[in-house]
Order: C-alpha cells, then sequence, then structure tokens
C-alpha cells in the first residue's frame, strides 16, 4: 500500500495578528510547518508528503523541509484561496500510485503519530477516516448578541485532523465540488455530501488548532509539557 501525505500550510494567520504566515510561526522555537513536517516524518508508511504553501512562500517552505530531514521525496505547492483549494492543488501532485492520501493542517502542532496510524488504519477499513473528539461544552445558537436556543450536543464531535481517504475517492471527491461549486472547510464533509462513510477516530483536546493568539499562548505552554517526537 502507497500512503502520501498533504500538509496544508497556506493560511495567512490575519487572525494571529501577525505579518508572518501561519506556517512559519513558531511554538518553543520551532515552525507550525516543520513540526508537521516532523510529525509526518515519523511515519514508516508514509511514501512522499506535498506541502501547500502561501504564494511566495517556497524558499522559506524549503528551508523548513530542509531542517526536518526526511526521508521521503516533499513536493512544494503554492495554495489557493480556500483551504480546499489548497487541498486540491496539493492532490493534483500526489502519486497516482498513491491508495491513501492523509490530510493534515500545519496548524495543528501537537497531533500525535499514534493519531495518524489510527486514522489510516480506519481508512484502509472504510475508506475515509478523520480524528476527532466529542463536544464538551454545551452549545448556544446565537443571534445579534442573544441566545436564540440550545443545540444538543449528544453525538456532535469537532474534526479535526489528521484525515485519510482514498486517493481515488478524494479526486472524485473534489472533482465533484468543482462542477457543483460547492464550498467546505474540510474533506470529510465533501465525502458525506457524497453519501461515502466517514469513520471517526479517538482525537485529542490536546490537538488543538493555532488559530488565534490565545491558541499561541495555548501552544506555547503545552509545549512544555508534550514529549517530542
Amino acid at each position: 500500500m502507497k500512503v502520501s501525505a498533504i500538509i496544508v500550510a497556506a493560511g495567512s494567520g490575519k487572525r494571529l495578528g501577525l505579518a508572518t504566515p501561519k506556517a512559519f510561526v513558531t511554538i518553543d522555537r520551532t515552525s507550525l510547518l516543520l513540526r508537521a513536517l516532523q510529525a509526518v516524518g515519523a511515519l514508516e508508511i508514509l511514501d512522499e508528503v506535498v506541502v501547500g504553501v502561501p504564494v511566495g512562500a517556497r524558499k522559506s517552505a524549503r528551508a523548513e523541509v530542509d531542517a526536518a530531514q526526511l526521508q521521503i521525496p516533499v513536493k512544494i505547492t503554492e495554495g489557493g484561496a480556500e483551504r480546499q483549494d489548497s487541498v486540491r492543488l496539493a492532490l493534483m501532485l500526489t502519486s497516482a500510485e498513491a491508495d491513501l492520501i492523509v490530510v493534515h493542517d500545519a496548524a495543528r502542532p501537537f497531533a500525535t503519530p499514534a493519531m495518524f496510524s489510527s486514522c489510516i488504519a480506519a481508512a484502509v477499513q472504510s475508506g475515509a477516516a478523520v480524528v476527532a473528539v466529542p463536544v464538551a461544552d454545551t452549545l448556544k445558537q446565537v443571534e445579534n448578541g442573544t441566545i436564540v436556543s440550545t443545540v444538543p450536543r449528544d453525538g456532535l464531535w469537532q474534526a479535526q485532523t489528521p484525515q485519510a481517504f482514498r486517493r481515488d475517492l478524494l479526486v472524485w471527491a473534489h472533482e465533484w465540488a468543482i462542477r457543483e461549486r460547492i464550498t467546505v472547510t474540510d474533506d470529510a464533509y465533501l465525502f458525506e455530501r457524497l453519501g461515502l462513510t466517514v469513520q471517526v477516530v479517538q482525537g485529542s483536546v490536546v490537538n488543538l488548532k493555532i488559530t488565534t493568539p490565545d491558541d499561541l499562548r495555548i501552544g506555547e505552554a503545552l509545549a512544555r509539557f508534550v514529549s517530542p517526537r
């Protein structure tokens, strides 16, 4: 079985309030992109990596790739306007011989090798799998600053990455999305819309996504306690 990984690292990071693209923001002196490369580099099953980076950031990304010292080929491509576009552009560069594609956001610097392995194993069985955690907080629907209703949280999970998919199905799903002019925030949603099965693998609240300055501060604190890969 051949497995390719896509690292989505093309976000601008505007919500972080920094001039640096998010992929090159550091936690404990290590960039988010380098952390993602180190995470996938720990997977013996992986055959190649494709990294989607901001426009004009190829040189900076190559420096991070060199620092990661992966023993498999790493390709770099510029991302698109939306996450979905970035995944599709990277997908086009993956080997046509790949059986599975693992998609991971560089903005999740604490994904573990076990999460990747479990997600891949589940995708082998079902064709698609995502790492997720059950919703723990009470959810409120709000309009104009006022609570409208409480959303039952039973059965609700927060999707994370990594996510893994059969390559042929993922290509088909993205081609369908283009034809139908559908925009989604993760690839699993495309599978849902097409009626395909997506298995859920237990994730962790530690696998947070760095989006805001608060997330970055939490990430810095976590880095002191999370074991290095």
